[in-house]
């Protein structure tokens, strides 16, 4: 089944990612927004309220409930609360006396208003609560919200009215529609999210450009040109490659851009070679030189810094290897240091061990953790891993500074670590992932470990540890850790050659089955 290509997974991720902000982004200010109205409608109200409270001589209030006669200045009242109503969007203006109880009207803004008076009317749910709140010298001017039979959801404030004695004999009430509230969020909210989306739509096309220029497109020119030199590798046209990112990729194209000149080349002065296994022979001995030119070999010059030695080494089983190993300064104080052995022989582990040796170091150079560093190396493997291809990869940066490395170890050997003691033992990380190229959703761990001054750390590939005597009897850790330690003071080099040494005298004349790589480094110090 075809894998999905990058260009279909950053579309996917920056739609996903779009919808989610603006889903977060409407709920909040959904609910911010909401919050201001109702502080709004709450002042609005409760002026209003208080307005008609000071209006009304509570000492009249009893002797209407008592006779149930109305008088001019009950008109008056009346007249009052019903222009507040008309000129507001409230739905209705009432008064009433609280009791234990139910409540009873004095004044109601209603058809038919003078028929109010005197009338009795139970709670509505909540409604006691409410009066022992308000129906006091120092009410809680706070709205609250209820479901009416009649007018459907409903907003309603109260304030208590007061004799001359300053006590509260009655309740004014006013009840507004919460529709207007709600259609107001819904449209600021609308606003807002059309905005957000539009924002988020042009920085995501910006985004998909920019990413696409530097990584995708790139990418997927190097695919293609590699499909079309291993189909008609004797083919006098040239790939299609036009990669400017003045990075690792561009660097990476250049060599294949090499290699497909020099295998050119070669067809050329071997033309009178008819027999089929000549020919594979000179072509892979040219890609075993392509493939060492790309392994660093600056021991010295790294070494000239004084903070550390370091020395390397690889042993293919055939011509060309499916290992690698990378060490390169991200910046003054740290230095990436990578060991990693593809699944396969021959060639085509050999360009997969290229490509991801140049994307390890490509995102690297992001300042990413180690983590993130083979998570996104896995997620570009697996997009285009149409031979199911897996490596095994151990990336790691260390400190100068400090001596801390930080290190995360994809489905790789665990390191060999020289401590205070001077010897040299197996350090179980326990943080394994998948290989690179397994699973594309594959998660990693970092952790870390310290160096001091003077310890040393050894990364191998498992054709160390598997290599395997006459008998089938393989070598293994710890004869690889015996052999580290045979000499305690040796140098880098001097240390993976009595490795090598070692293995060698164990096999005897067994054939080599895999690829031995070797990496060792000795911490001095960021003042050795």
């Amino acid at each position: 089944m075809r894998s999905k290509g990058i260009r279909r997974k950053v579309i996917e991720k920056l739609f996903l990612f779009s919808t989610v902000i603006v889903i977060l982004a409407g709920i909040m200010t959904a609910y911010r927004y909401y919050k201001l109205r109702i502080e709004e409608y709450n002042d609005y109200v409760y002026e209003y309220l208080r307005a008609a409270s000071d209006f009304i001589d509570g000492d009249t209030i009893q002797g209407y409930l008592e006779t149930g006669q109305t008088d001019d200045y009950y008109d008056e009242v009346l007249k009052f609360l019903t222009s507040m109503r008309n000129e507001t969007d409230m739905r209705l203006f009432y008064v009433f006396v609280p009791y234990e109880d139910d409540l009873v009207y004095v004044w109601q803004t209603d058809m038919h208003p003078y028929s109010w008076l005197g009338k009795h009317e139970n709670y509505m749910d909540g409604g006691k609560k409410t009066r022992d709140e308000t129906f006091r010298k120092d009410p809680i001017q706070k709205i609250k919200f209820y479901r009416d039979p009649t007018y459907g959801n409903i907003a309603c404030g109260f304030y208590p009215i007061f004799d001359s004695e300053g006590e509260p004999v009655a309740l004014v009430g006013l009840d507004l529609s919460t529709e207007d509230i709600t259609m107001n969020v819904i449209r600021f909210v609308t606003t807002v999210c059309l905005i957000i989306i539009i924002g988020t739509v042009i920085a995501g096309q910006m985004y998909y450009v920019s990413l696409s220029r530097q990584l995708v497109n790139p990418v997927h020119q190097l695919n293609k040109a590699i499909k079309k030199i291993l189909s008609d590798i004797t083919s006098d046209e040239m790939p299609d490659i036009d990669i400017h990112t003045g990075d690792e990729l561009e660097e990476l194209a250049e060599s294949f851009m090499t290699m497909r000149k020099d295998i050119r080349h070669y067809i050329e002065e071997n033309a009178a070679i008819s027999a089929e296994k000549g020919r594979i022979d000179s072509e892979l001995s040219l890609a075993a030189k392509i493939q060492e030119s790309l392994l660093p070999k600056n021991f010295a010059e790294l070494d000239a810094r004084n903070e550390f030695d370091i020395y390397a080494s690889m042993n293919p089983a055939k011509e060309v290897g499916g290992d690698f190993y990378d060490f390169f300064m991200l910046d003054d104080t740290h230095l990436a240091i990578t060991i990693a052995d593809v699944s396969g022989k021959g060639v085509p582990a050999a360009i997969l061990a290229m490509i991801t040796m140049i994307i390890v170091r490509n995102t690297a150079r992001q300042r990413l953790s180690t983590d993130e560093v083979l998570k996104r190396t896995n997620v570009t493997i697996c997009s285009n891993n149409e031979e199911n291809m897996f490596v095994t990869v151990w990336f790691g940066i260390l400190d100068l500074e400090t001596g801390v490395v930080k290190a995360t170890n994809a489905g790789h050997e665990y390191p060999i670590i020289r401590g205070e003691n001077g010897l040299f033992a197996a350090f179980d990380d326990g943080r394994h992932g998948m290989a690179i190229g397994s699973i594309e959703t594959a998660s990693y761990k970092e952790y870390e470990f310290t160096l001091a001054k003077g310890d040393a750390l050894f990364l191998y590939t498992d054709g160390i540890p598997e290599a395997a005597d006459p008998d089938n009897n393989m070598f293994g850790v710890d004869r690889t850790v015996e052999a580290l330690n045979l000499v305690p003071k040796a140098s880098m080099e001097e240390l993976l050659a009595n490795v090598d040494r070692a293995v060698s005298d164990f096999v005897k004349d067994a054939e080599q089955f895999d690829d031995m790589t070797m990496l060792c480094i000795e911490y001095k110090g960021i003042n050795a």
